[in-house]
């Protein structure tokens, strides 16, 4: 086979470094020429598992390829991303390709998802965090690692190129205040690599030309500009990434522009400052009535935000006073749960309309998850959440009140009369 066939000659050198162990970083190299008419590029991958990566449990399947962006520089990405073990993959902005959890184990990349009516896709994808930001062009070394990369796995894996994905085609929120129903624009991680110019660049000829979800009814629009970004025309996409750039850079609440619509589920969180027309300054975790946020609050990033902090349990008194303010329309459902300050649980079907309008302060409210019951000797978290037992979805109630996520918990160590929630 010749070159000019454009038939690719695929030579593999791998090297071991031997003896080094523990948390220092040992390689993998791989090195793959692609013998075209174009020339070669040399593809390398740098070993760098998370301390995790053997606790993983082993995924059923391979579906889908999930891309993100770190939203953050690169060594802050890198560190955090292994540390968490929150992807397979991360390609730096010199195109370097780290492997944090190995390609057939789970890692959680991509939280509280959903894709043509399947959830929870963590169990069924990989997951590949390109360090950068959503609304910005990656660099010509990336372009060219990542491109191998999405290769390799399509070819390993047969997923076609409709089936990679962004993490902000997948992450859907819950009901809440401002969305009365659950619904997509969560985040806007990895929104550029629906573009179909950046996707040519990747090798990849085809995209999602919708949302199933959106179109079946299962979830609403969260978020308009997302949305055109996604599946918009070209000129569409140009427009709405143009629109996201110009109110990321002076984000103001205002008519239609609320605290939510700019910060999403981060809105709450101390990486978000709001700075008052009389001058006053409040982070995200200080405001209790949001409500009564002036117009013309501006709305300000700390730049080292990071797209993949899991969705807490929202906080009736910080949150919200009603179980509306907290779970919308979906506050008397059965799979929306109620954690009292006392320890009582209940589900939306078992709360009254008197409990509902005024929760008690420090009342945890989760929408869409199942209470799975409580750890006893003789019933381990295991037993009650299966293989979810240890994911950052899964919420843990310890006997002292602490609430925790799966991943901050040794499973021997979970106390007796722990509560356990998991999404639905």
């Amino acid at each position: 086979m010749s070159a000019g066939e454009g038939v690719q000659h695929i030579f593999w050198r791998i090297e071991l470094m031997a003896g080094l162990a523990g948390n220092r970083l040992f390689s993998l190299c791989v090195a793959v020429c692609a013998m075209t008419g174009h020339g070669a590029h040399a593809f390398t991958v740098l070993k760098y598992y998370s301390p995790h990566n053997r606790e993983r449990p082993v995924r059923a399947g391979t579906d889908y390829i999930i891309l993100h962006t770190t939203e953050a520089p690169d060594s802050s990405s890198l560190r955090k991303l292994r540390d968490n073990g929150e992807a397979h993959y991360c390609v730096d902005s010199s195109g370097n390709v780290y492997a944090l959890v190995e390609n057939n184990r789970v890692a959680f990349h991509a939280g509280r998802s959903m894709w043509n009516g399947r959830t929870e896709l963590d169990s069924c994808s990989i997951g590949i965090e390109v360090c950068g930001y959503h609304d910005r062009d990656i660099t010509p070394a990336q372009y060219a690692s990542l491109r191998e990369l999405l290769a390799r796995l399509k070819a390993a894996y047969r997923i076609p190129d409709e089936r990679v994905l962004t993490h902000s085609m997948v992450a859907y929120a819950t009901a809440n205040r401002w969305h009365k129903r659950p619904h997509r624009g969560r985040k806007r991680c990895g929104m550029i690599f629906a573009m179909p110019s950046v996707r040519r660049r990747l090798g990849l000829a085809g995209r999602p030309l919708y949302d199933p979800d959106v179109r079946a009814g299962r979830l609403d629009v969260g978020d308009a500009y997302l949305a055109r970004v996604l599946y918009g025309s070209g000129v569409e996409q140009q427009y709405a990434i143009a629109d996201i750039r110009q109110a990321a850079s002076g984000s103001v609440i205002g008519p239609g522009k609320s605290a939510w619509t700019i910060a999403g589920p981060k809105y709450n969180s101390a990486e978000v400052l709001y700075v008052f027309p009389n001058g006053d300054e409040y982070r995200g975790n200080q405001i209790r009535n949001w409500s009564a946020i002036p117009p013309g609050t501006r709305v300000v990033f700390a730049e080292s935000q990071m797209e993949n902090l899991e969705e807490s349990a929202r906080l009736a008194g910080f949150d919200g006073r009603s179980a509306a303010d907290l779970a919308g329309d979906q506050w008397q459902l059965p799979s929306t749960i109620y954690i009292f300050p006392s320890g009582r649980v209940c589900r939306g079907s078992e709360l009254s309309a008197s409990e509902g309008a005024r929760l008690p302060d420090g009342t945890r409210v989760l929408p869409g998850y199942v209470f799975g019951g409580r750890v006893a000797p003789g019933r381990s978290a295991f037993d009650a959440a299966g293989r979810r037992w240890n994911w950052p979805s899964t919420i843990y109630r310890l006997p002292d009140g602490r609430i925790v996520g799966g991943n901050q918990l040794s499973e021997k160590a979970i106390p007796a009369g722990s509560l356990i929630f998991f999404p639905e």
